[in-house]
């Protein structure tokens, strides 16, 4: 699902400066992507957003995405040995030049973190819940947390499963081909290869 609008400056990047995070508005197709988590969300669902928000022209551009900010159930209750505990993004962080377009798994170009260490919990209990809070134990370092799709299939994944092992993955290949698309051209017209991506949790 992807929705779009061209306007006045969205109402969520004022969310991002209240909490003490950048909002690029200099030029033109300079990317805020910015990760919406779900307060309610459930386990295997892309219940989350990801936002792509940036002015052409002095006029702003808001896109957005279903996708899941957080780990499948396959991975809360299998993560790798030698793992404090599965991953999930820690918020709100910004992740400032963090994300380059590289190969995912070594498959597809997608947004990867190859330029910055992101913070993490580790939730350890292997339940079917995502724990987010001050017990839980924290981790800042490389993890190879990218920005991904989940199936090629129209529509996408219906469950995350196997998809996201702490990324934030998008549900549908369009809306993920449309989102790289907005990547490449802030490479291509701003000469900027990393990009920056901040999560924070959903009202």
């Amino acid at each position: 699902m992807n929705i779009h609008t061209a306007g006045k400056r969205p109402e969520i990047l004022d969310r991002v400066e209240q909490l003490g995070f950048a909002v690029f508005e200099e030029g033109d197709w300079n990317l805020n992507i910015i990760g919406e988590r779900n307060p309610n969300g459930e386990a295997d669902k892309f219940d989350d957003w990801i936002h792509v928000i940036y002015q052409l022209r002095g006029i702003w551009h808001w896109h957005a995405y279903r996708c899941t900010t957080d780990a499948g159930v396959y991975y809360l209750k299998n993560y790798s040995i030698g793992r404090k505990g599965c991953a999930i993004l820690y918020h709100p962080q910004q992740m400032r030049g963090a994300y380059k377009i590289d190969l995912h798994g070594g498959r597809y170009e997608a947004l990867c973190q190859r330029n910055g260490k992101v913070k993490v919990w580790r939730d350890a209990n292997r339940d079917a819940v995502h724990d987010m809070d001050s017990s839980v134990e924290t981790e800042e370092g490389w993890f190879g947390i990218n920005i991904h799709r989940s199936s090629t299939r129209a529509g996408g994944a219906e469950i995350v499963a196997k998809y996201s092992a702490g990324c934030t993955v998008i549900q549908d290949p369009d809306d993920f081909n449309e989102f790289m698309f907005l990547c490449r051209k802030q490479r291509e017209m701003r000469g900027w290869d990393t990009f920056t991506y901040t999560l924070i949790e959903g009202l």
